[in-house]
């Protein structure tokens, strides 16, 4: 999910639209109609081959996925890449994931993936546009509370506020133009989440890495000053850092697969299988990507200092 800052123009723009012929509380999706929310414009785009599959677009940038009636449908790689870790979490744990908590909604993509799949679990999504969690709540074929409830707030404030031990898994998934807000990557933020799970818990993070690393590194340093697990999954090509891309850090109290293990080839298995294959990367090989980068901290205040 990816929010940009919204331009000067917005054509073709409308209110939010309703058939003619239905009744006042439906809403209609329209093929390149922009929706005014809080943070600018949301537009849905309809996709070729598919009686009823769309890309919602927030500012011009691609943000969630939805064929309607087929939940478990993921069309970005990163979605597939987090479902294949829980998948993964599932099965070590012996136990369905029944507490998830997304922070960042957009379209729920991933919270209706999860609801369709673990019928049992309960997703809490936490989306700061209030207006676009009423659209995404009434365009894109989310179940209704207890299944999906969409919780409106800022992702850090809602976190803090969470009673220990609540979650078994957190998915963050929220970024401003191209880069997660710093305050969500920072150590403390980390031990916000971290306190958030039960055990066995698993926090999984949608980095957006440029190219270089230099964020990505610091992310994974920053995970590993607090969980005692952290690994990776990407495409190859992102990790040589010859381009950006998409890097989601699985972070856990319980050991992650290693490498060569039945475990990691079996996760490895799934993540090749998606649309843009992709590689495992174990505990060990992510200690080492991230050596000698600096944790991300919050800044520091004058009260600090005293």
């Amino acid at each position: 999910m990816a929010h940009r800052k919204p331009g000067t123009r917005r054509r073709n723009t409308v209110e939010l639209t309703r058939a003619e012929d239905a009744s006042d509380d439906v809403l209609v999706r329209e093929n390149g109609r922009e929706y005014p929310i809080d943070s600018g414009i949301a537009t849905f785009e309809k996709v070729a081959g598919y009686a009823d599959s769309w890309n919602l677009l927030i500012n011009g940038q691609y943000s969630s996925h939805i064929t309607v009636g087929e939940p478990t449908r993921l069309s970005f790689p990163y979605m597939q890449w987090i479902a294949a870790g829980v998948a993964w979490f599932e099965r070590e744990t012996g136990t369905e994931p029944r507490r998830i908590t997304h922070l960042g909604g957009a379209g729920c993509s991933l919270a209706r993936y999860m609801a369709a799949t673990y019928p049992s679990s309960r997703n809490t999504v936490v989306e700061i546009d209030s207006a676009l969690a009423d659209l995404a709540r009434n365009l894109c074929d989310i179940p209704r509370a207890p299944h999906v409830k969409i919780r409106v707030g800022d992702a850090r404030n809602v976190t803090e506020s969470f009673r220990p031990a609540s979650r078994d898994i957190v998915i963050r998934d929220v970024f401003s133009s191209s880069t997660t807000p710093v305050p969500l990557t920072t150590v403390e933020f980390t031990e916000a989440v971290q306190s958030s799970l039960a055990q066995p818990g698993l926090y999984a993070v949608n980095c957006g890495a440029q190219a270089g690393l230099d964020t990505a590194k610091r992310e994974a340093a920053t995970l590993r000053e607090t969980f005692a697990h952290v690994a990776l999954i990407a495409d190859s090509t992102v990790l040589k850092g010859k381009r950006g891309g998409n890097i989601v850090f699985l972070a856990s109290s319980v050991q992650l697969p290693q490498r060569d293990s039945s475990a990691a080839t079996a996760l490895s298995s799934d993540v090749m299988r998606g649309r843009v294959p992709a590689v495992y990367k174990d505990p060990a090989w992510v200690a080492q990507f991230s050596a000698g980068a600096a944790v991300i901290c919050d800044p520091r205040t004058p009260q600090d200092a005293d």
